[in-house]
């Protein structure tokens, strides 16, 4: 595979924290023409034929609308954790290969989303593709097969597991070193997540 085309990935974009150290919703906070959730939708949407946005119960947010097919959907649990998060958007997507982002991650950088799911798509023996930081594996963004995630997500689940890195301590994963997708994005933007206000973009 040597591009990624429209059709082979969907994404899910992971909605339904708390914001605790935010101190009201995060996602809801403006960044340019619309919020911090449509920034982070908006770039899967360039690289997905569809997003599958997972919320709260009872999050009755709005959307900006993007070229393709958009759902929203909502966790069984409020605040269940982003392993929750991540099977109820497993099960909703419609193709084989996933590309998952979280809603607080206005810097993505689409290439690099794309070399997640390119690598994925040419190691048919791995199930995942995240990328290394500093030393350490970063759960987020990741890329997935819908298919031994959702298995492996609905297990770890039942067992109690709510940690999004637990997934890939047990999926094969690969994991991409920051030689092969820094030059992508040299400043790591990518991986910047919003934790307070003062994390804003300000543009």
């Amino acid at each position: 595979m040597t591009g990624l085309e429209p059709l082979v990935v969907s994404g899910i974009v992971l909605a339904g924290g708390r914001s605790r150290r935010f101190g009201s919703d995060k996602l809801a906070a403006r960044v340019g023409a619309g919020t911090l959730l449509d920034r982070s939708v908006a770039v899967v949407a360039s690289i997905a034929a569809d997003v599958v946005v997972v919320v709260a119960p009872r999050d009755d947010r709005v959307l900006a609308p993007i070229s393709g097919a958009l759902r929203i959907v909502a966790d069984p649990e409020a605040h269940g954790g982003p392993l929750v998060g991540l099977l109820t958007g497993l099960e909703a997507v419609d193709q084989p290969l996933v590309v998952v982002v979280g809603g607080d991650m206005p810097a993505l950088r689409p290439d690099v989303l794309r070399l997640l799911v390119r690598t994925l798509a040419s190691e048919p023996t791995i199930g995942a593709v995240v990328l290394r930081s500093r030393g350490a594996l970063v759960p987020l963004p990741a890329a997935v097969r819908t298919g031994a995630a959702t298995d492996w997500t609905r297990r770890l689940v039942g067992d109690g597991e709510r940690r999004l890195r637990s997934l890939f301590e047990r999926l094969p994963t690969r994991i991409l070193e920051e030689g092969e997708w820094r030059p992508m994005d040299p400043d790591g933007e990518t991986l910047r997540d919003v934790d307070r206000p003062g994390d804003l973009p300000r543009d």
